[in-house]
């Protein structure tokens, strides 16, 4: 039964996110916000509402060990498995705005950095938190001052479409979806992960993590698929920075996130190592499937030393 509530809330999740994302798509372009801006912000943001709502919920109910692995988890998966596969599946040569995906890629090493940094106490503090979500702020005001030599045009939208009464009931409905599949995935994991004798953090670590990856699978698969291959890679980048600056960082506000570094070396390791090899693809622009192999054998050896521990 616990299996099924899971899936159950994983969709709920999901579909709270992509309607709360629509929405606010409409709001912003009723404003003239630049349809980059929206793409590097609102897309990267409501795909981690997900792993965010969950990491929230998780550390009220106490259970910093699902926060944690749920987002080292996901951005691991969001570069071997993701990235892996758009590499394999592209057939033509990727074209993209080099300068910006290796400026992008750098931040993509500095939330990593400052956790591992963070956690040598065995903690992630509200001062913490609060230093995360500053670094994300960063971010974003990097992201609006390189799209002033990126943006080229602005996606049309009729204004007349657009009502309030319409707009913030759904996007309350959203909320409300999304707070209750994060309520019901938590509880269903930490019931399965007890009904087979293992700890919280392998099921974080990979079912939680898998569910909640799959918006972010969705936009990369998709935007390949249509030869925007950079709007994907750029998407994987923006999804980790929000994973680790929002998800610890709310989360951290809600409840000091604790964590015995020793235990989860390996974990982290490999989160570290993706991250340093994506940065190293994107600064050489090794787009290419023998690459996108590499990222799958990472993947592989995560998956086995975890699946071992069971």
């Amino acid at each position: 039964m616990d299996f099924v509530i899971f899936v159950v809330a994983m969709a709920t999740l999901i579909w709270g996110a992509n309607l709360l994302v629509q929405e606010s798509e409409k709001i912003a372009l009723k404003f003239n916000i630049s349809d980059f801006i929206i793409g590097a912000t609102l897309v990267t943001l409501g795909t981690s509402l997900p792993e965010t709502a969950v990491g929230i919920i998780a550390s009220l109910n106490d259970k910093p060990q699902i926060t944690i692995g749920n987002v080292i988890g996901s951005n691991i998966l969001n570069i071997t498995m993701l990235l892996g596969i758009i590499l394999i599946i592209t057939k033509k040569n990727i074209s993209s705005n080099r300068n910006f995906l290796v400026k992008d890629s750098y931040w993509a090493l500095i939330p990593i950095s400052v956790f591992i940094l963070m956690i040598f106490d065995g903690v992630i503090s509200r001062f913490d938190a609060i230093i995360l979500l500053l670094l994300m702020g960063a971010y974003i005001l990097f992201l609006v001052k390189e799209a002033k030599g990126i943006i080229e045009k602005q996606v049309y939208y009729d204004k007349s479409d657009f009502r309030w009464l319409y707009t913030l009931p759904l996007i309350f409905l959203a909320l409300i979806f999304l707070i209750i599949g994060a309520n019901f995935t938590v509880e269903s994991a930490s019931n399965i992960a007890k009904s087979f004798g293992v700890s919280e953090w392998v099921i974080s670590v990979i079912m939680i993590s898998l569910g909640t990856s799959l918006p972010e699978l969705v936009v990369g698969i998709t935007a390949s698929i249509k030869g925007k291959v950079d709007m994907a890679i750029g998407n994987i980048i923006s999804s980790n920075m929000a994973n680790i600056t929002i998800i610890l960082g709310f989360a951290g506000l809600a409840n000091p996130l604790s964590i015995n570094i020793s235990n989860y070396l390996f974990d982290i390791l490999t989160m570290l190592i993706a991250t340093l090899i994506l940065v190293f693809l994107i600064a050489n622009k090794l787009y290419t499937k023998s690459a996108g192999i590499s990222l799958f054998i990472i993947l592989f050896i995560f998956l086995e030393h975890t699946l071992a521990t069971l």
